[in-house]
């Protein structure tokens, strides 16, 4: 689920647009599944995405960005600046709360 890069650490996730709210739903398949409340239209779900990501791993908007998956559920998002260690911990955390 995590790659550490040069640049920080890829976080692979599945989407699942038009929920009825946003959250995250597990692991699965080695990927994180999120539920995301926007539909899959004009970049909606990849913003709020982003955004949740950054929220709930308490990052910068500007520090989260995806990388891979633009158009597919299953995409991979580039978190910036942190370390795989600290991912994992900060994932832990979010994954223990729901």
């Amino acid at each position: 689920m995590l790659t550490e890069t040069p640049d920080g650490t890829l976080l692979k996730v599945r989407v699942i647009p038009g929920a009825r709210k946003t959250e995250i739903a597990g692991e699965s398949g080695g990927r994180l599944r999120v539920r995301l409340q926007a539909p899959p239209v004009e970049g909606k779900a990849n913003k709020e995405l982003t955004r949740f990501i950054a929220r709930e791993l308490g990052l910068k908007k500007n520090r989260v960005s995806l990388t891979k998956g633009e158009k597919s559920r299953e995409k991979t998002v580039l978190l910036e600046g942190l370390g795989v260690a600290d991912a994992e911990k900060r994932l832990k955390g979010v994954l223990q709360e729901e």
